[in-house]
């Protein structure tokens, strides 16, 4: 029988679409310090849960989202799972906001593996970091966010619950540039301390923002503001 070919300690991987890449990320389950590590990251992100920044009226950036993201990119996308559904579980019994309705774990687990699918093993960008953060402000906190909170409202509490929030999608348009520039500064912190303990493999030479990337950030804000007026306007 053919032995499996060892995987490389340092391995950097362009896109996730690969056998290796998941040979990888599944291997990490195996790894005691890197499950350490989870459980660390865990503890911080239940206890930073309800801890916010705020930026203007009914605007606040979670503290919470930036050990998701560092975590993410250090353990991959298989433990990714795992530690959103045991943070998400220990959040809603050690913090309860309201009555507990487990398809919100479905939102922690698509928010972490989005993080870990553009963050993991491979070589960290401001490309890479704002794409992963307008994927979660639209396909997670706007896309699928909205029919969980509907189900929750009816199934719940018996309430009526508007499928298009006009001032919720506004606001995580509005969140996007801002949290893509502060995760970016972040990560820059967290990067050279995290190589040099053998977490992540990538540094931060391409972690800075170019015009490009300023155009980016501008265009796709522009963009997903432009179709919330056309829907006002022909809603």
């Amino acid at each position: 029988m053919q032995k499996k070919q060892a995987l490389p300690k340092n391995a950097l991987y362009k896109t996730p679409f690969s056998m290796a890449y998941w040979r990888q990320a599944a291997a990490e389950f195996k790894n005691l310090k890197m499950l350490l590590f989870a459980a660390l990251m865990i503890a911080i992100r239940v206890a930073l849960k309800s801890v916010s920044i705020p930026i203007a009226a009914n605007l606040r950036i979670n503290i919470a989202f930036f050990i998701n993201a560092f975590g993410a990119m250090v353990f991959g996308p298989v433990v990714a799972i795992a530690a959103a559904a045991v943070s998400d579980t220990l959040g809603c019994l050690l913090f309860p906001s309201g009555p507990y309705f487990f398809p919100f774990i479905f939102i922690e687990i698509a928010g972490s593996l989005i993080f870990a699918l553009f963050l993991y093993r491979t070589e960290v960008t401001a490309l890479r970091v704002t794409l992963s953060r307008f994927c979660i402000d639209f396909f997670v906190n706007i896309v699928l966010n909205t029919p969980i909170m509907w189900l929750y409202y009816q199934m719940m509490l018996g309430k009526n619950y508007v499928l298009f929030d006009v001032m919720r999608v506004i606001k995580n348009l509005v969140m996007f540039p801002i949290e893509s520039v502060l995760l970016v500064l972040f990560l820059r912190v967290v990067i050279p301390p995290a190589q040099k303990l053998g977490y992540v493999y990538s540094g931060t030479e391409k972690l800075r923002f170019t015009k490009k990337n300023v155009v980016f950030l501008a265009v796709m804000t522009a963009v997903g503001i432009a179709a919330v007026a056309l829907y006002v306007a022909f809603k």
